[in-house]
């Protein structure tokens, strides 16, 4: 198919953990304090307050729980309380991730293959690392982009907490730890039986929701051992584009006739609506001349002309208001909106079994085996047989003539009477069968599914040993893991076989029969039994038959695998004046291996533009080490003025891959507690991230395309960062090259000339030959990172706690996805222009009658050590435990109010190393996100009301009031609430999100919620 006790108390639970309230906290929670005796958020941590305790982010145990760099915390119940299912949806909630939903944005590309991906501070998924109760978990993704762990994948009832250490930790736990760490920590000691149920669905009543899980867990070995199982079931909807009033619009943007300058304040584009492919139809547009051009359509007394639905008849088609190539506002083309899904729809199934067995009163031996299933469904996808699409692909539109057996009388009839402006004869050409016509069709029905379906399956396993014991005086503690993971994976669809296509197209009539040409012609070598003409008239026009025999089986599959080894030792090295001084060193050993094996379709060229890409594998090693170090310099019985407690902490990892090389990263922290209430914090790091075994290994396959910009092109020429460099390289290259674009120009024409007359076909119709693959020669993309902040606890206001941090990455180097374009202007964009980017495409040495010289005719694709990323921002969290018993008296129940937001104030990126683009303050990366909890909870009830905030920003970095109608959104807000009420065993529970059905911010469909209001319901059964 496309085919893992603290005391009882209240607790605020805040960005680096198990603090209680009054301590002095990392971070802010999103997670949720409980009555006394009631905790969730307390017995999740299992250990009383001076036990030590692990915090993401470091490999030390320590009871002071405090961190020096931001890490936030979400608890399970955070989960429930917003009816999430998926680990995925969980992270969404998080103010400084961007969301990701699966969800097309509105511009054609398609909604996603079902997998979902943490994204920290919009620096990309790759660059933020996925880890399973602190260890490492085997790729979920294939390709030529990042190494991602899909959050689908996630036992949702078996998390205990979700942490979230922001500002890199590579240094504790390796590569791709740049923008942080997601880790899932999950229950390992649950007993009993408890069972979930829940739905959703909107108030349009569409988009139903379904999960299901049942965990059950008991003790055995007069209580040494534990042993739990868990299953779970989800299911969310694909939504078309349709679906949604919003979505729906097809709105695009045009030129605007009323501009007459830059600076008038007229936007030099205007919205359109019903926005229309006019040059195709699922009916079949009817051309003279295979070329885009409203011109080139046969009319009859003035009308285009198209099929009817039914294919019998000939009837007038509107073009609409063409705007160019290729889109109309309204008419009888295809609309734009349906190019792809709005959302796609995710299937999950999991089942993991957690178990430990306590050889000795010091030593565990425990064991994490993990499988999941995942499906994700695209929306249909259709075939193009279209006048766009010849130069790309090779299919292009179908000609047919009048002797065509599937063209009624009627049909034939009325294109006898057509005429064009460049024939005005043309219908008795097509009569005489001199002349053929050409169909523009957009096929649904062609093969058999147009959907694309991805699966995976995912295989964990690991075994670990943990132990404690004492030298002298001082604690010790080590660790030693194994795991292997393996994720199958699988994406897969329909296309069409071209030369079983190009057999059925090619149909006769004999006798009373239709048949395929090919076993007409007396011929029986070229006989094909198996062939069904295909009737390619009108909608939904192909015959079963027809339908089976052109479909082709497309896709690849992948496999990953990986197998981790982790030693760690840590304790206590000496006392001093201010507290124990801790340490942690440890050793991991990664193998990482893939492979990739494209169908028979993809891998032989049957379909499509000749696409030939073999199977491949591949695989490294890496060896590293890495050492922690806290050192406790004020504190204790030690202090000085404004200084109540200060400690140093500091980390080193060497890194040996066998692909990559060597690598040296590092990180220092300080946190200086001033006085009771008030904590400094801050660090420093070096962080990096590898090349994946796809970026490096991906094998070569060249297919034909076109390049989207040439750098040299007339209206590129005054562009890029720096113009006068630009326009000086591509002179050079003209007066080098006399023939280049000689051919547009007038005779004796100068080099200046030529270049300003200058076109590449290759930007348009212009086929290249485009050579994708891996690039052996990558090294370490590597990154510098600051925070610091504050953390405020105001002695006198009890239960109140503030927290604000900022960060700043700057990283160079950056893997970059490199296309031709990105070759050509990397080249002619730099004074030296470096060899390696300008040899990486070829020009047309001499006109060849198809297009002119100087046009780029050969590319590449693949990942270059190019990319600059800088960003700026902070987290700011307020929490606070309103203290309801000093006000009411009796048992009034307990309230908590926090606040978590996030600001961007720079996200600059550059793919070449030479153009910037700014996406912060834009729908990409808005200036503020904010998110506001409430939470009530009185013994059995529970309740809680959330406000989700995005501030107003841009659409693009660079929008104006010159350039857009819209060049700002509003800021957006989204209400959720829930209501839980436990009886006896049983806890019913029900809520609303997007209360008042708030849509995303006119005119986007992802700034904010499309799904609008929906309501869920859920059950939860414990024995």
């Amino acid at each position: 198919m496309h085919i893992k006790s603290a005391k009882a108390a209240q607790r605020s639970v805040w960005l680096g953990t198990t603090a209680l309230l009054g301590a002095a906290l990392a971070a802010p929670i999103q997670a949720n304090a409980q009555d006394v005796g009631a905790s969730d958020i307390a017995e999740s941590y299992e250990a009383e307050d001076s036990a030590p305790v692990v915090v993401t982010g470091s490999r030390i145990r320590r009871s002071d729980t405090t961190t020096f760099s931001p890490v936030a915390v979400t608890d399970a119940q955070s989960l429930t309380d917003r009816g999430i299912y998926s680990a995925a949806d969980a992270i969404n909630l998080s103010t400084s991730a961007t969301p990701n939903f699966n969800q097309a944005a509105g511009n054609g590309d398609s909604a996603g293959n079902g997998q979902q991906f943490p994204d920290l501070f919009g620096l990309g998924t790759g660059r933020t690392l996925t880890l399973l109760n602190g260890r490492r978990m085997v790729t979920s993704s294939s390709g030529l982009g990042d190494a991602q762990v899909d959050a689908n994948i996630i036992p949702t009832g078996l998390i205990k907490r979700i942490e979230i250490a922001q500002a890199g930790a590579a240094a504790v736990y390796g590569s791709d730890a740049i923008a942080g760490v997601v880790n899932y920590i999950l229950k390992d000691d649950f007993e009993g039986l408890e069972l979930d149920a829940q739905y959703g669905i909107t108030d349009r009543d569409d988009y139903e929701t379904y999960s299901f899980r049942g965990t059950a867990g008991t003790n055995f070995a007069d209580d040494r051992g534990n042993i739990a199982v868990n299953v779970e079931y989800s299911k969310t909807p694909s939504l078309m584009m349709s679906d949604r009033a919003r979505s729906a619009l097809g709105r695009q943007l045009r030129p605007n006739p009323a501009d007459t300058g830059a600076n008038d304040g007229i936007p030099s584009r205007m919205e359109a609506f019903d926005v229309r492919f006019w040059e195709f139809n699922e009916n079949g547009v009817i051309f003279a001349i295979p070329a885009p051009v409203a011109g080139l359509m046969p009319t009859v007394d003035g009308e285009r002309l198209q099929f009817s639905p039914d294919g019998q008849s000939v009837v007038p088609y509107d073009v609409g208001d063409n705007y160019g190539v290729p889109f109309g506002e309204g008419g009888d083309g295809f609309k734009y909106s349906n190019l792809a899904g709005l959302r796609t729809g995710v299937e999950r199934v999991t089942a993991n079994v957690i178990a430990h067995y306590d050889v000795t009163d010091t030593m565990r031996l425990s064991t994490e085996l993990l499988y999941a299933h995942t499906r994700g469904e695209e929306l249909p996808q259709g075939q193009s047989r279209t006048i766009l699409n010849s130069a790309a692909t090779g299919f292009g539109p179908i000609s047919f003539f009048v002797d065509n057996p599937y063209l009624s009388d009627e049909a034939a009839a009325t294109l006898t009477q057509s005429t064009a402006a460049i024939n005005p004869n043309l219908g008795a050409a097509f009569a005489s069968g001199a002349a053929p016509l050409y169909l523009s069709k957009y096929f649904y029905g062609l093969v058999n599914s147009d959907q694309i379906i991805t699966t995976t399956d995912t295989y964990r396993g690991l075994v670990s040993l943990d132990d404690e014991f004492m030298v002298g005086d001082r604690d010790f503690y080590w660790s030693v893991s194994g795991s292997y993971g393996r994720v199958e994976g699988e994406s897969a669809g329909w296309g069409v076989e071209t030369t079983k296509f190009n057999n059925a197209i090619n149909a006769v009539q004999v006798g009373n029969d239709i048949v395929c040409s090919i076993n007409a012609d007396n011929d029986p070598s070229n006989d094909d039994p198996n062939c069904a003409p295909i009737n390619p008239f009108g909608a939904d026009s192909v015959s079963p038959e027809a339908r089976s025999y052109v479909s082709i089986a497309t896709g690849s599959s992948y496999v990953n695998e990986q197998i981790d080894f982790l030693a760690t030792l840590g304790g206590s090295l000496a006392t001093l004046p201010a507290g124990d001084l801790g340490f942690s060193v440890a050793y991991e050993h990664r193998d990482e291996s893939a492979s990739f094996e494209p169908f028979y379709a993809d891998a032989n060229g049957l379909y499509g533009g000749g696409n030939i890409t073999p199977s491949s594998s591949g695989s490294y090693n890496t060896d590293e080490l890495s050492a922690e170090l806290l050192v406790p310099l004020v504190g204790g019985d030690f202090t000085l003025p404004l200084v109540q407690e200060l400690e140093a902490t500091g980390a080193f990892r060497y890194v040996d891959n066998s692909l990559a090389g060597t690598e040296n990263v590092w990180s220092l922290g300080l946190r200086w507690t001033v006085t009771d209430g008030v904590t400094l914090r801050g660090s420093r790091s070096r962080n990096f991230r590898a090349p994946t075994l796809t970026q490096l290994l991906a094998p070569n396959s060249t297919a034909l395309a076109t390049i989207n910009v040439d750098p040299c092109d007339a209206d590129r020429i005054g562009l890029g960062p720096n113009p006068d460099v630009r326009y000086a390289n591509c002179l050079a290259l003209f007066e080098a090259n006399p023939a280049y674009g000689a051919s547009d120009a007038p005779d004796g024409a100068t080099a200046a000339e030529r270049l300003a007359l200058f076109l590449d076909p290759a930007e348009n119709y212009a086929r290249t030959y485009v050579t994708s693959g891996g690039n052996p020669d990558l090294g370490n993309e590597v990154s510098d990172t600051w925070s610091y902040g504050i953390v405020l606890q105001p002695t006198f206001i009890p239960g109140l706690t503030i927290t604000a941090d900022r960060i700043e990455v700057d990283l160079e180097g950056g893997l970059s996805a490199f296309t031709t374009t990105n070759f050509a202007e990397t080249c002619v964009d730099n004074i030296d222009q470096p060899t390696e980017f300008c040899d990486a495409f070829t020009r047309l040495a001499a006109d060849d009658g198809t297009s002119v010289a100087g046009t780029i005719i050969e590319g590449r694709t693949t990942t270059v050590n190019a990319g600059i990323t800088r960003f700026k921002g902070e987290i700011y969290n307020v929490n606070y435990m309103v203290p309801l018993r000093d006000i009411f008296a009796g048992n009034p129940g307990s309230l908590e109010l926090s606040v978590e937001a996030t600001h961007t104030s720079l996200l600059e990126t550059s793919i070449t190393g030479t153009d910037y683009t700014r996406t912060d303050d834009t729908a990409a990366q808005p200036d503020w996100v904010g998110r506001f909890d409430l939470r009530y909870y009185k013994g059995p009830f529970r309740f809680t009301y959330q406000i989700q905030f995005r501030g107003e920003t841009r659409a693009a970095f660079d929008q104006t009031v010159e350039n857009n109608p819209n060049p700002t959104l509003d800021a957006n807000w989204l209400h959720n609430l829930s209501a839980q009420y436990e009886i006896g065993n049983f806890t019913l529970r029900g809520g609303v999100n997007n209360l008042f059905d708030t849509m995303p911010s006119y005119p986007s469909l992802s700034y904010g919620d499309i799904i609008g209001r929906r309501f869920f319901v859920g059950a939860n059964f414990k024995y």
